[in-house]
């Protein structure tokens, strides 16, 4: 039955049964329409049949309800449910019926992130509570989320606020257990429930009086006993939720609701004292919170903000080494901001510049001399050890033999201090890490360190020694390195003191002294932490001189989007995901102070087709770069439209667009270091260095550009790769089977000959250099083939690896490789 049939019957003064059967058939059909049809029906029909009798509405009602299991599963079944439970309600005397069929349809509502087109979900909400009867956990997450979104509407506010229990939203792991343990006192649930009302972006006195009071009935200790584990498990769901398309990654979001009373308990452990687990715990939450989750962006910068907030309260040293930590890992701008804002404070105060300060903090992680420390607990030993730029724990008997896990009588006897260590170990990993990006920043920022203060806190340093002593630097001008327990030169003569020291590049040194100086490392079995010896220099070229201004190297490249702005923001260069919309965003940049320059990597939206290029929530898949420019660092900006087109620039006030810097007044250095940054950038995130890629992408049409990257002409950092493998490749077992041909590793084995590309690491293999698809281990802590003379050059790492694999390419069972190897015929 049509709508106007319908409407035809309701204008009729009395309905026979067979009216209100032929009604409810209508309306049954109707339910399964699109959202906004139904919508008008309803209303329309709720009008007419509110001037029914009781009798006849209460017939309707019936009528209806007899005909749910014939209804179309789903938004059908639901809207035709929420109508008879409509007009039931219009009915004083009648129960609630059909409960069995209601707690159905709102467990849909569990299983999302919010209402979608939730009027059905909301009238049986409403009724629910107004007979009395509980909404299922779930079902009170999914109407709290609603009620926290702009668009949620003032009914689902209201009824959001109806929704007193449970305290937080089930569905994390972390709030779940709160939950747990909050059933063991009242205290501990107020704690929670006040934690709830944390809605400001900082807490008011009375907020923090009433917090005060609480952590005073309960005790600081156990608030920081039970909160802190707490936090260890913030990002885990306990249960999936539906996903639909073109929605957000909303499970790898943090409940909103939730993240409130996350805020609010990070307020708390602010106030309490400080204590090394409190700091830990609040800026593995900073980490956590900026995680970013597709279609959101990082998962809750109020909750990022907050620990922030509560580390910065909390002051002293190790909340300091803290913050110094973060901001090298920092990459949203708003929290980094926050951070640096906090440093740059507290190093005035001190006195000090901010890099002064992040190295005055840095933390030992309990090691007591460069790189170890022992801890007897009882008659067993534990051993700490910084290998590489891991930390790792061992354990030696009371005879002093290895021990390959925990003993038993450590779990046992001494499980505090076997918590401590581990988590000790974990610190160091973390500290290393960081401190490790940040040394390789120096080259940019041309540090020079007094002697004595250099020597206290990097070279001696328990933890950052065990860096420096692997870096070269320069004392008063003459290159050293560790070794042997002593400063030495490149004649192995000591040197014991000093005036000023500088860590040593490349630039501008003669090839035959960094040669020597890479001969040095190998000789003394020294494995840098990063490229230093190694470190590919970028000179101009005729072509940089003859453009003058820019330099067009590394233009015409396709990046992967997302993990060339994750690399960018390590590297410390700015950048703004490009959306597929019509708006305009600046270059890529970076900022070099120290010479009063500005770099940019002019880069471009690829594609046009949603979907296809582009991530559900519309950001690009692919960039096309362009050219590298230098600026003066307060020039106005240059923008261009994020899907193509020229950058410009648009000064305010009238002032005259600023002129880009001639390539040659860069200074060499800055130069070379920004043009390895881009260099980095293409060899890591191209399209041309994945094998999956081999069929050009969408339409094809990147296939051109896919062949040439991997067998194209080598980069800077591909030649240096290059001089690497012709001192290493001699050492290794397969040396007879392998030589370096021009742009390739060629490799003899028993099927085949295989050449693979020393830039993209992609394989020929004979007889008619027919490309073979070998996917690399996606864990970068992988085992290497042999030695390499510095840590981080992952695609060297997989050029060996394969080597090592065709050369025996006879022991070869995985069946891609094989179906691959056994289509061609002998080489």
């Amino acid at each position: 039955m049509q709508f106007h049939g319908i409407m035809d019957r309701l204008r009729r003064r009395t309905l026979a049964p067979a009216d209100l059967a032929g009604i409810a058939d209508g309306l049954v059909e109707l339910a399964a329409f699109d959202e906004d049809t139904w919508s008008g029906v309803r209303d329309t029909v709720l009008d007419a049949v509110g001037r029914k009798p009781a009798e006849t509405r209460g017939a309707l009602a019936d009528a209806l309800g007899a005909r749910l299991p014939a209804a179309e599963p789903g938004p059908a079944r639901g809207n035709v449910l929420a109508l008879a439970v409509v007009i039931e309600r219009t009915l004083p005397d009648r129960p609630g019926s059909w409960p069995a069929e209601r707690e159905a349809v709102l467990g849909e509502v569990g299983r999302q992130h919010g209402l979608w087109f939730g009027e059905r979900y909301l009238v049986l909400a409403e009724a629910e509570l107004a007979e009395g009867r509980p909404l299922a956990p779930a079902v009170v997450a999914a109407f709290r989320r609603s009620a926290m979104d702009a668009f949620g509407g003032d009914r689902v506010r209201a009824l959001g606020r109806q929704l007193t229990e449970p305290v937080l939203n089930v569905g994390e792991a972390w709030a779940e257990r709160a939950m747990r343990e909050a059933e063991d006192g009242p205290a501990l649930e107020a704690l929670l429930r006040h934690a709830t009302t944390a809605t400001a972006a900082r807490p008011g006195r009375a907020w923090e009086r009433q917090a005060g009071a609480l952590v005073e009935q309960l005790g600081a200790d156990r608030v920081r006993a039970v909160v802190v584990p707490w936090l260890a498990l913030v990002g885990r769901r306990t249960f999936e939720l539906e996903r639909r398309p073109g929605e957000p990654d909303v499970n790898a979001a943090f409940d909103p609701y939730n993240a409130d009373a996350l805020r609010g308990l990070t307020w708390v452990l602010g106030m309490l004292p400080a204590q090394p687990d409190t700091v830990r715990a609040l800026g593995a939450l900073v980490e956590s919170s900026l995680r970013k989750a597709s279609g959101i962006g990082p998962r809750s910068p109020k909750a990022a903000n907050a620990a922030v907030g509560a580390l910065t309260r909390l002051g002293g040293e190790p909340v300091l080494a803290e913050l110094a930590r973060l901001a090298t890992r920092v990459t949203y701008k708003p929290v980094l901001a926050l951070v640096e804002s906090v440093l740059e404070h507290q190093a005035a105060e001190l006195g000090l510049s901010r890099e002064e300060l992040a190295e005055l903090t840095v933390p030992d992680c309990g090691l007591t001399e460069v790189g170890r420390t022992e801890r007897h607990l009882g008659d067993v030993t534990a051993v700490v050890e910084v290998r590489g730029v891991k930390a790792v724990l061992s354990w030696r008997s009371p005879a002093g033999k290895s021990v390959k896990s925990v003993p038993a009588a450590v779990r046992r006897e001494h499980a505090e201090e076997l918590k401590e260590l581990k988590a000790a170990v974990k610190d160091a990993d973390r500290t290393l890490s960081a401190q490790s990006e940040r040394l390789d920043r120096q080259f940019l920022a041309d540090r020079a360190w007094p002697y004595a203060r250099w020597r206290r806190q990097l070279l001696d340093h328990p933890l950052v020694g065990t860096l420096a002593r692997r870096l070269l630097w320069t004392v008063d001008g003459t290159a050293v390195g560790f070794a042997d327990g002593e400063l030495r030169t490149l004649t192995d003569d000591p040197v014991r003191e000093g005036g000023e020291v500088r860590l040593w590049h490349p630039v501008g040194c003669p090839p035959a002294v960094a040669t020597a100086w890479r001969d040095w490392l190998e000789r003394h079995a020294i494995t840098q932490p990063f490229k230093q010896a190694h470190r590919e220099v970028y000179l101009l070229t005729d072509a940089e001189r003859a453009t003058r201004t820019y330099s067009n190297r590394f233009a015409g490249h396709v990046l992967r989007q997302h993990q060339f702005n994750a690399l960018a923001a390590v590297r410390g260069w700015r950048n703004r995901l490009r959306l597929m919309v019509d708006d305009s965003a600046p270059p890529a940049t970076r900022e070099l102070p120290r010479w009063g320059l500005r770099a940019e990597y002019w880069v471009h939206g690829d594609g046009h087709a949603h979907g296809a290029d582009t991530t559900d929530s519309g950001s690009f898949l692919r960039l096309r770069t362009d050219q590298v420019r230098f600026y003066p660092i307060d020039a106005p900006p240059n923008l261009a439209a994020c899907y193509g087109g020229d950058y410009g620039r648009w000064p305010s006030g009238g002032a005259a667009p600023a002129e880009p810097v001639p390539l040659a007044d860069v200074p060499p250095l800055a130069l070379s270091e920004v043009l390895r940054d881009v260099d980095l950038f293409v060899g890591v995130a191209s399209i041309g260095n994945d094998p999956t890629w081999q069929d050009g992408g969408p339409e094809g049409r990147h296939r051109a550009y896919w062949n040439a990257y991997g067998s194209g002409e080598l980069s800077q950092s591909a030649e240096t790769r290059r001089a690497l493998l012709e001192r290493l490749v001699p050492r290794l077992a397969i040396a007879d089977r392998c030589r370096i041909e021009g742009r390739y590793l060629q490799v003899t084995g028993s099927r085949h000959t295989y050449r693979i590309h020393l830039g993209s690491g992609n394989v020929l293999m004979t007889p008619d250099d027919r490309y073979l698809c070998i996917v690399p281990a996606a864990d970068p802590a992988a085992p290497q083939a042999g030695y390499l003379p510095f840590e981080g050059d992952r695609m060297t790492a997989v050029i060996l690896s394969k080597a090592v694999l065709l050369a025996d390419d006879a022991r070869i069972t995985d069946p891609s490789i094989l179906s691959q190897l056994e289509g061609v015929g002998p080489g």
